[in-house]
């Protein structure tokens, strides 16, 4: 759903600190871009904004927010919530007005992933992993304006593996990373198996995708996951400052710095593709079904 609600509506959590320590970078960025200052108040987890799609879209001083609001599903994803995520992405390269993504989740918790009951309720046959999936990965990856997420709790799946196509990510202490892919009867997805290897190198890329082995914020850091740790109180006023300093770059030199810094996109989306079929292919086999079945119906 898309909202055009002042950021003050995507509260992130009950207090907001340190509002003086970036008051100069919030300087800079309001004069460059000629908006009102944003305050961190802009900057909270746990509204509860209406939305039927569990996914919350704010367009607000040059930021586009892409905020996981389905708390009581652990902001598992939906096909619907590709679907406007894909949406938010596409439209927002395309609005003048926006110079970063943002990616958020809510207060203690990123994402658990891909909600596999509506995974195994439709029929994948030919399709992969689903239009609505494909098409929000084509998104990240071709996306044209800076990209940010600030994970606060577990990133699980997908959760982790879109952070992989950001520029800047965030991580409270108690964040952890998760991909339990092989686990499930499953294969990476999102590009992973071959962004991984040249992220983090090979033997940490297969911990992580084949092992499922958990990576805790340090971890990730340690790998290149994560550009920063930040306590849970001070998250939003670190985010906050990053998209500030993003947004008042020159934008078509950090346009042209993030396609120098990333290269040739098809190679990636060529594996998503290779990716998507050989993960409809194991959805459908035995030995998926049965493990997705004992995760299911874990007590």
């Amino acid at each position: 759903m898309r909202s055009n609600k002042a950021l003050s509506k995507l509260n992130w959590c009950t207090e907001c600190q340190e509002e003086v320590s970036i008051q100069f970078t919030l300087y800079l960025y309001s004069s460059a871009l000629g908006v009102t200052q944003p305050t961190l108040h802009h900057l909270r987890m746990n509204d509860s904004d209406d939305s039927h799609s569990g996914v919350v879209v704010t367009i607000e001083n040059a930021i586009s927010t892409i905020r996981f609001n389905r708390i009581e599903k652990k902001n598992a994803i939906t096909r619907e919530m590709y679907l406007a995520m894909a949406t938010a992405l596409s439209e927002g390269d395309q609005n003048d007005s926006v110079r970063v993504h943002l990616f958020l989740g809510g207060y203690g918790v990123f994402s658990a992933g891909n909600d596999l009951g509506d995974f195994i309720g439709h029929d994948l046959t030919g399709a992969g992993l689903g239009n609505e999936v494909l098409s929000f990965l084509r998104a990240l990856v071709t996306a044209e304006k800076s990209i940010v997420a600030a994970v606060d709790g577990p990133a699980i799946g997908i959760g982790t593996t879109l952070l992989m196509h950001c520029d800047y990510v965030l991580a409270t202490p108690r964040s952890y990373f998760q991909t339990p892919f092989v686990d499930l009867g499953l294969v990476p997805e999102a590009g992973s198996s071959l962004v991984a290897p040249r992220l983090f190198g090979p033997q940490r890329a297969f911990s992580l995708l084949a092992m499922g082995q958990r990576w805790g914020a340090e971890e990730a850091m340690n790998a290149g996951l994560v550009n920063k740790i930040v306590d849970e109180q001070n998250i939003q006023s670190a985010t906050l400052e990053v998209v500030a300093i993003l947004a008042q770059k020159p934008q078509q030199a950090l346009s042209t710095t993030r396609r120098l810094l990333r290269g040739d996109t098809a190679e990636i989306l060529s594996r998503i593709e290779e990716e998507a079929g050989h993960f409809s292919r194991h959805l459908a086999s035995e030995e998926a079904q049965a493990a997705i079945s004992v995760f299911m119906n874990r007590g």
